[in-house]
């Protein structure tokens, strides 16, 4: 344990899963530090994801992908830097292991800590780190994020803490539509059908012929106009019904309420496993065993194929082939284990 550790900052920029990934060592690093301030550094798209947690002190959305689009958006990101290095943090964390984010954690303060260069793909980001944390990088993503968060504060999160985490993933103020689309005769499954790259998309009719089969109720979220279509013939061929547009507040609250996700390797489903509720996450081009923390109710389905965590191929569109009977069985597997254990 660190003497004098009043105030971090957290630097953990996106995408959706990932912050994710590192939100589950809050609750551990308020039990080890009670009275710590917690600032979190994060783009502005993914901020909601962090909102209403109790665990943090202040949110500080960041637009540096804006930089990509105007150069000289780079001088007003560093302004808002400089000012919250004012705030004299005891002890800036990386978590993301890029250069970029070692970057925004060199402004923010001299004491910073992150992974060292065997540790993450950017190499170069271990040079602006004052300390730093060992861990591979082809290791458990959950596990990476909660040894680079909690050695940098000289204490451990063991698997079996993770295993019995609270939720902590915090809502307020949502959209009370969704209410509308829940089912008390029936179970809720909501399906999500998006990802980041389309090689990361499970077929939508196949999703179709998932949902005919499990005969609930079964819901679709989408969040661009290609997964609203994908999602509209979804319904055009199933029982499915497809929500509005939700945002992040709201979508983590319906998340809450359903008795299943079932979705690809992207934030969205992530968010079940942070609430406690069952999930179904598939994988295709990208490692399963790396992405998600297997427990009693969050379970992973994989393609056939054999993925190099170090060199993802987007030209795998693998997960297209997993059988879509293999999904339906392992649903109904976690709703009777689920039923035997309220009967015990």
């Amino acid at each position: 344990m660190l003497n004098n550790i009043k105030k971090i900052a957290i630097v953990k920029l996106s995408a959706m899963g990932d912050i994710i990934h590192a939100m589950v060592a809050l609750q551990y690093i308020k039990k080890s530090y009670p009275n710590i301030q917690i600032d979190w550094f994060v783009e502005s798209a993914f901020a909601q994801v962090l909102e209403n947690n109790p665990h943090i002190n202040k949110i500080v959305k960041l637009n540096l992908k804006s930089i990509k689009k105007d150069k000289k958006q780079i001088f007003s990101q560093i302004k808002l830097l400089k000012e919250y290095s004012k705030n004299s943090y005891d002890l800036v964390i990386d978590a993301q292991g890029l250069v970029k984010s070692a970057i925004v954690a060199k402004f923010l303060g001299k004491n910073r800590a992150g992974f060292d260069k065997d540790s993450t793909r950017e190499k170069l980001a271990s040079f602006f780190y004052t300390k730093k944390v060992n861990i591979a990088y082809d290791k458990n993503a959950i596990q990476r994020n909660a040894k680079v968060l909690s050695s940098s504060l000289e204490f451990e999160i063991t698997k079996e803490e993770i295993l019995k985490k609270q939720p902590f993933l915090f809502f307020k103020n949502e959209n009370k539509v969704i209410y509308d689309y829940l089912d008390n005769k029936k179970k809720n499954i909501l399906f999500v059908i998006g990802a980041s790259w389309p090689s990361k998309m499970y077929s939508k009719e196949k999703f179709a012929k998932i949902i005919n089969t499990l005969n609930e109720n079964c819901l679709i979220v989408w969040g661009s106009e290609t997964e609203k279509n994908d999602a509209l013939f979804i319904k055009n061929t199933s029982t499915a019904k497809v929500l509005p547009k939700l945002d992040l507040n709201s979508l983590k609250a319906l998340i809450s309420k359903v008795d299943l996700v079932i979705g690809n390797d992207t934030g969205p489903t992530h968010m079940a496993w942070a609430l406690n509720i069952s999930s179904i996450t598939l994988f295709g081009n990208t490692p399963g065993y790396r992405n998600t923390y297997l427990t009693d109710i969050n379970k992973i389905i994989e393609s056939k194929s054999s993925v190099n965590p170090f060199k993802l191929d987007r030209n795998d569109f693998s997960i297209k082939d997993i059988n879509e009977n293999e999904i339906v069985e392992l649903a109904k597997e976690i709703f009777n284990e689920k039923k035997n254990k309220r009967l015990l």
